[in-house]
């Protein structure tokens, strides 16, 4: 017998022994592997429910964090409402004399009376005012009632002037007829008011001082140096002024109707007063002061709700408060009562001035604005009430106070308005002064 035979058969059967240990640690390892990831996928859809949960709290809290920052950056304390809407920047708006109607102006061809009913309304029904083609309303006021708007329109020809009020409705039997409001429609329109210049204020207030009949009187002041006044209720030219100062920056009217003063090019504030004949007409409009102070040119002007003093807002960092009850044609002078820092600064330290300017109601809140910003002022101190950056998305174009409270829930509280290129109005409560 071959002696290798034999040493070869031990070699197969070994090779086969381990051969078989090796596939059977295989398989056990196999099972192994196939055990340890089938178990978890158990796991796995038993606790379903709350797993998938998980990731998604985590996922989601960050965002909501970021959205609650999102909404306090744009939600301040005063931010009361906002009327939506507009289809373009919001160029100016105005109050009614009772303060149950605000009158905005749109670059979209459109004025809109909102009203007033409930100032954290979540919706405002309003009166939409078409005006003709071709013009873009510029400016608003009221005239005579919460009815009846005056608008200053300009296209490529010039500046125009449209008095809408309603149609008087017919009485009815019929109360579904009585229901129906009457479609405003223009009672008296003028066109090139200024030329082919631009309007940049139209303000308009009840004239009672002196014999004045309490009909309304609006001035128009244009981005040249002419402002003209118009009897509200009829359009009647009334008088004119002249700044002689290059050009204008804005005009106002006091509350009374008595003066005009106008910002212009120059740091001199220029002062008329509208003298009213017997019967209620104005008879004419001579200069009688001008407010000298200012190092640099004065940005906004507002009137004092007694229509006693001026307040002047300028790009020499000031502001100044004028006693403007003064016996002018005894040659006395208007005193300059109170001068106040602008608390505004940039990220250099540089102070910004303030380019518009309203005073509340009851004459101790000024409400400031500089780009998208409002600041509340103390009338008294000068000191800061509140601060609302970034209070719109773009530069506010106009604000004004509500000349009474008006309701908000059972409250009463005294608002504030500001128009923006955002194409939003947004309603603002008047913060305490009493901290100040």
């Amino acid at each position: 017998m071959d002696p290798i035979l034999p040493i070869a058969t031990v070699s197969v059967l070994l090779g086969a022994l381990i051969a078989l240990v090796f596939f059977r640690s295989y398989i056990l390892k196999r099972k192994s592997e196939v055990g340890s990831i089938t178990k978890p996928e158990v796991h796995s859809d038993t606790k379903k429910p709350t797993k998938p949960t998980q990731p998604k709290k985590s996922h989601s809290k960050p965002h909501s964090q970021a959205s609650d920052k999102d909404q306090n950056k744009r939600h301040h304390p005063l931010d009361l409402n906002t009327l939506k809407g507009h289809g373009d920047s919001v160029t100016g708006l105005c109050f009614s004399y009772d303060g149950r109607s605000l009158a905005t102006a749109c670059g979209d061809g459109v004025v809109r009376v909102f009203k007033l009913d409930d100032a954290s309304s979540k919706s405002f029904k309003f009166l939409r005012i078409n005006l003709p083609a071709g013009g873009h309303p510029v400016a608003v006021t009221f005239a005579d009632d919460s009815n009846s708007v005056i608008v200053a329109s300009h296209s490529m020809s010039g500046s125009s002037l449209y008095m809408y009020g309603e149609e008087n409705a017919k009485p009815a039997n019929d109360s579904k007829q009585q229901m129906k409001l009457p479609l405003p429609e223009i009672k008296w329109e003028h066109h090139k008011i200024h030329d082919s210049r631009a309007v940049i204020t139209l303000v308009g207030t009840a004239a009672t001082y002196g014999n004045a009949d309490g009909s309304t009187i609006v001035a128009s002041c244009s981005e040249g140096t002419d402002i003209k006044l118009w009897h509200g209720r009829t359009g009647k030219n009334v008088g004119n002024a002249d700044t002689n100062q290059l050009k204008n920056t804005m005009a106002a009217i006091s509350p009374n109707g008595r003066f005009i003063a106008a910002a212009a090019f120059t740091a001199d504030v220029k002062v008329w007063e509208i003298v009213y004949s017997k019967d209620g007409s104005v008879k004419e409009v001579p200069k009688v002061m001008q407010l000298k102070g200012h190092k640099s040119a004065v940005s906004w002007l507002c009137f004092t709700p007694n229509s006693e003093q001026i307040i002047t807002a300028s790009k020499d960092g000031s502001i100044r408060i004028w006693n403007i009850n003064v016996r002018y044609h005894l040659d006395e002078d208007p005193k300059s009562l109170k001068v106040f820092p602008i608390p505004r600064r940039d990220s250099s330290g540089t102070t910004l001035h303030y380019d518009r300017l309203s005073l509340s109601p009851d004459g101790k809140i000024l409400a400031t604005t500089h780009g998208s910003t409002i600041q509340w002022l103390c009338v008294e101190t000068g000191k800061v009430l509140d601060t609302a950056e970034k209070a719109h998305d773009g530069d506010i174009t106009w604000i004004a106070w509500g000349p009474k409270p008006i309701p908000m829930g059972d409250e009463q509280v005294v608002v504030l308005a500001t128009a923006s290129v955002d194409k939003k109005v947004k309603l603002w409560v008047a913060p305490s002064c009493h901290s100040a």
